[in-house]
Parts: structure tokens; C-alpha cells; sequence
């Protein structure tokens, strides 16, 4: 898996991309989308401007992909079947937004250059199919989802996931778009964060991290923005590098300070003989069994609820559990601790049972 950024050239100065580069480069990016659909305006300064700052990154060890579609190669009078000028500008991929007939794509990938060829997996079907029918050169082949700037224009969940998985089934390298707002420049004029699928829309950027991760088909993760503000690209890099899925919490205001160390100091894992009501993380029970807990907070509990087990829980005393749908506080032993914040809860039907994460707060 790969972390990246995006640049878009025509918005940005050099010295801006370049300041923007050495930061991103520090905190482990390793990818570089860029658009060259604006090339047309004036191609030749441009192009220049294209090489130079691929270039700097190339000498940050980050790869860059370029944006393209078809009527590109009339604009630059070049043939799909010489793919030369991306090689003297640097890039590592290209990528096509508008695809060809299959055949092209595949003959593509066949360049003496080793420069990959990215596919846009949003557009579905059997394109991927048919690319392959014509034996490319699986080495340089990939794909990538959009992005979409305007609210519920997004993806679906289940076509996002279906249409990455025919590109995983050919062992191709996959990626997908997450934002920020305090992403400063962008490629379109409206924008309400520019993400792959729509679900991504109401997560805080982390969560949209970790809600790839944890689908299991993207492999890159790339911010769609640029000149994102320096905290949220730490966060993002925090997101991406931890080794355990997180859950984010807000706790209740009457949480003791046995509970959150027993939800926020442990490494939970979700126990394997479950019942569909909630989590269970039954170590916490072991490792805290001595400690008494007061019954308090008992009301019903309703889905994201994170609880802890109290004194009148008996053997289930100290047990974490988080609620996966809404169900009666019986004998009232279960202290509701807190509850996983909205933008979480989709991650929530993505953890496995007998899958290790944790719980971090708000």
C-alpha cells in the first residue's frame, strides 16, 4: 500500500508545489496525482513546468501519475502506441479518465519505458475484462476510482467495492480518493470534498483512511486536494501507518476513570463466537477482574454504545462491548460508557470477528 498527495500545476507556483512536496515527502507520501487535462491552453510552458516538478518529486522517491484522456494525444499530436513524452517528463503512470477500445490500453502497457497504465475502475462494466482479452502487460497495469466534488455524486458503497474487486482479481494494484477542507486547491471551481464514494462524504479525513483499509481492495490512498494543511497530512499519515483499525469515542460525561482506561488503554479484539448484538472484547474482563465497578449510566443501550460491565454483570464484570444494534439494558449491568461518533459507525460492520483494533477518543 502506498500513501500520496495531489498538485495541480496550473494553481499552484513552483515554489509553493515544492515547499508542499518536501513536507508530504517527510511524512511518508509516496504518490503524486496530477491533471494534465489543462495542457491544451499553452503546451509548451506547460510541459516544461509539468517536467520540472515531476522531476523534484522524483528526487523525494515519489511517483507520479498524470491525468489524461484521449483527445490529450491530439492536442499533443502523439500516438497511444508512444508514450515517450511522459517518459522525458518524469512520470511514473499515466492515467486514463476516458479509456480507448481495450486493444489501445493493452498496447500501452507494452511501452519500452516500464511506464505504468492506470484505469479508471469507477467507470464498471467489463473494461477491465476487456483489456485483458488483449494480453497487456499486467507489470503496468492499475487502476484508480474517481473522485466526485459535488455531494451524492459519490459512489455507492457496493459498486465502489464491486468494481475495485474485478481489478483485484487480476492482482492489479488498486486506489481510490479521500479529502480534507483544509485542502486549499483543486481542480474544479465546486467542490464539497472531492472523494471516491459518497459514504466518505460525512467521515472526518482519518476515519475515510481507515475505512479503506479496512474494505480490503484499495491498495493507494491518495488526497484528492492540494495544499492540505500540514496537522490533517500528520493525521492522515497517523491513519494510514497504524498497524490496528481504530474506533474513534466520545465519552459520556459521568465515565469513570477506571472505564476509560479499561476502553482506551487495552487492545481489543472482537471475539469470534458472536452474537450480532454487539462486540465483545472479553479480555478486558481478565486483565481488569479485581477492579470494582459501580453500576451507573444503565440505560438502554442503542447501536455504537460502548459499555463496560459492572459489578452486578458477574463473570462479565469489566467486559468491553460496542452495540451493533439497539437492545434492553437487562439488570441494568452494563455501564454505558460512551458511544463510537457517527462518521465511525460504517467501520463498524468492517471489523471481523477475531480481529484485533482500538479505541481512541475524540
Amino acid at each position: 500500500m502506498t500513501l500520496g498527495i495531489s498538485i495541480y500545476p496550473s494553481k499552484s507556483t513552483l515554489k509553493e508545489m515544492q515547499a508542499y512536496l518536501d513536507t508530504t515527502a517527510a511524512l511518508g507520501y509516496k504518490r503524486i496525482f496530477t491533471s494534465m487535462l489543462e495542457v491544451a491552453d499553452n503546451p509548451d510552458e506547460t510541459l516544461d513546468l509539468f517536467k520540472t516538478i515531476i522531476h523534484y518529486g522524483n528526487d523525494l522517491g515519489m511517483a507520479t501519475t498524470i491525468d489524461i484522456n484521449p483527445s490529450l494525444f491530439q492536442t499533443l499530436k502523439i500516438s497511444y502506441d508512444d508514450l515517450s513524452l511522459f517518459h522525458e517528463l518524469g512520470a511514473d503512470a499515466i492515467r486514463l479518465d476516458e479509456g480507448f477500445t481495450g486493444m489501445e490500453e493493452a498496447a500501452m502497457t507494452q511501452n519500452p519505458f516500464g511506464l505504468k497504465v492506470e484505469i479508471n475502475i469507477s467507470r464498471g462494466q467489463h473494461y477491465i475484462d476487456l483489456i485483458n482479452d488483449f494480453g497487456p502487460n499486467r507489470q503496468c497495469l492499475m487502476g484508480s476510482h474517481n473522485f466526485y466534488p459535488q455531494t451524492f455524486t459519490g459512489l455507492e458503497a457496493d459498486y465502489f467495492v464491486g468494481t475495485a474487486k474485478q481489478y483485484k482479481n487480476y492482482n492489479l494494484n488498486t486506489a481510490a480518493f479521500i479529502d480534507t477542507p483544509s485542502g486549499k486547491v483543486g481542480p474544479w471551481p465546486n467542490s464539497n470534498l472531492m472523494v471516491s464514494a459518497e459514504v466518505q462524504r460525512t467521515m472526518n479525513v482519518q476515519t475515510q483512511v481507515r475505512w479503506l483499509k479496512m474494505l480490503g481492495v484499495i491498495d493507494d490512498i491518495l488526497i484528492s486536494s492540494s495544499m492540505v494543511a500540514t496537522d490533517d497530512l500528520q493525521k492522515i499519515s497517523e491513519a494510514y501507518y497504524e498497524p490496528l483499525p481504530a474506533l474513534t469515542i466520545e465519552f459520556n460525561q459521568d465515565a469513570t476513570e477506571l472505564e476509560r482506561k479499561i476502553v482506551l488503554e487495552s487492545k481489543h479484539m472482537y471475539r469470534g463466537d458472536y452474537s450480532g448484538y454487539m462486540i465483545r472484547s472479553t479480555m478486558t474482563r481478565v486483565h481488569f477482574k479485581h477492579e470494582e465497578n459501580p453500576a451507573h449510566h444503565t440505560t438502554t443501550i442503542e447501536l455504537g454504545d460502548v459499555t463496560v460491565g459492572n459489578n452486578q454483570a458477574g463473570q462479565y464484570k469489566n467486559e468491553t462491548q460496542i452495540a451493533l444494534k439497539e437492545r434492553p439494558n437487562l439488570g441494568e449491568q452494563h455501564n454505558v460508557v460512551g458511544k463510537i461518533v457517527d462518521g465511525d459507525l460504517a467501520l463498524l460492520k468492517l471489523i471481523q470477528p477475531w480481529q484485533s483494533f482500538k479505541i481512541v477518543e475524540a
